[in-house]
């Protein structure tokens, strides 16, 4: 990235003084339209209202640990009328907490996902009716329970390149705000954005994933922590390739710590940890394909550690190589193993790992090192040190007759 321009925000003693998104906005916008530059974040807390929407060819940067973007408390209304297609307002039944430039997500109980619309709010018509900067994603029907939230990601992009975060903290504010999926949203959110990179970053208490990248290419995630998010720590999907997460640390959310979405190919991912969270240390599945593990520690996570998802042969997660992990006594809400590779899943190459039982991760809950699905192909297991398992180190199933 070329040099450009360097601005200040803050507090105090910055070029663009205040404590909220607009700020951080203004200083991205000025640096953007002057071709790009660097925004420096001086330490202090800042209140968003909506997401710091980034652009291409900017540079943010703050001081780890101190420089903390907070999201603000959040509020929910139904819908009063529905909400078509292509439309640009909403009309809520309980518009109190709604403001004009607010972030705002709407959905109804048949448009999750993709089909969640996220905006900002830019007019107010009457007392009840916003016109929001994007429009609707999907019919959001009364009939149907249509909501709207201001949820929305605290730092986002989207259809933009060679952009660098490094050293945010960002407070979810969980416990004071509803949930945002994680195709839609997370603390740190991409979409369509390429060549871009995110590190030193912390990302706690957001209610939704950590980080999530989706249909990006070339996304580098390292150094980062995503920490009691509600949902999953590092999300990579939709057709993001080649991306590079390495040396985070991904614990105690309510998801999987690491979620290959759809189409996640020719990544790496290494010396990672991903621990204690509440589903799968590592999920792979629908067409994620020719991926590199490698170096990475999973422990103590609810289910299995690794689990190859359960897809037919024609979207299966093919040609992955899991090497020199550390992967420990993992299910401990229940059955879990350490690697489980179900459905028509093949080529899978297991080479080098550690993968057991230790006293220093607490109770024995292990149950299998590896199990291979019957509908498994040419799985390779080698020189692996599996031990201290519940039942057995290795488990090829039977096919179900």
């Amino acid at each position: 990235m070329k040099k450009g321009i360097h601005i200040s925000v803050g507090i105090k003693g910055a070029t663009i003084t205040g404590d909220n998104n607009r700020v951080l906005q203004a200083a991205v916008d000025y640096v953007s339209g002057l071709g790009g530059g660097t925004v420096q974040i001086l330490p202090g807390t800042y209140q968003m209202k909506d997401s710091l929407h980034l652009r291409s060819n900017v540079r943010l940067i703050g001081k780890p640990g101190q420089t903390v973007l907070q999201k603000a408390d959040g509020f929910i209304s139904l819908l009063s009328t529905d909400g078509d297609y292509g439309e640009e307002q909403v009309s809520l039944t309980s518009p109190t907490g709604f403001e004009v430039g607010d972030g705002i997500s709407v959905r109804d109980d048949g448009s999750g996902g993709f089909h969640t619309t996220t905006a900002t709010i830019i007019a107010r018509v009457d007392q009840h009716t916003f016109t929001i900067n994007q429009p609707l994603q999907a019919d959001c029907m009364v009939g149907r329970n249509a909501i709207a939230k201001t949820a929305f990601p605290v730092i986002s992009a989207y259809y933009a390149e060679q952009i660098e975060i490094e050293g945010i903290t960002i407070d979810g504010n969980r416990s004071a705000n509803p949930p945002l999926n994680g195709c839609r949203g997370a603390g740190i959110f991409f979409y369509r954005v390429h060549n871009s990179s995110i590190r030193h970053c912390v990302v706690h208490h957001y209610n939704g994933d950590g980080y999530s990248f989706q249909q990006s290419n070339d996304i580098v995630i390292e150094d980062c922590q995503s920490l009691n998010n509600a949902n999953l720590g590092l999300h990579p999907g939709s057709g993001s390739q080649r991306p590079i997460l390495r040396q985070n640390t991904a614990h105690d959310n309510g998801g999987d710590g690491l979620f290959l979405c759809w189409r996640v190919r020719h990544g790496i991912f290494e010396n990672n940890e991903l621990r204690r969270n509440g589903q799968y240390g590592i999920s792979i599945g629908h067409k994620d394909s020719d991926n590199l593990l490698r170096n990475n520690l999973v422990v103590t996570n609810a289910s299995h550690g690794v689990y190859f998802r359960n897809e037919p042969e024609y979207t299966g997660g093919h040609r992955n190589r899991l090497e020199s992990n550390q992967i420990f006594n993992n299910g401990t809400a229940g059955e879990g193993n350490g690697i489980t590779i179900d459905g028509e899943t093949n080529d899978t190459i297991i080479v080098g790992n550690q993968i057991g039982n230790k006293a220093e991760y607490g109770s024995t809950t292990q149950q299998i090192g590896v199990a291979v699905g019957s509908k498994t192909q040419r799985t390779e297991i080698d020189q692996n040190q599996m031990t201290g398992h519940l039942k057995e180190d290795l488990v090829y199933c039977q096919p179900t007759k």
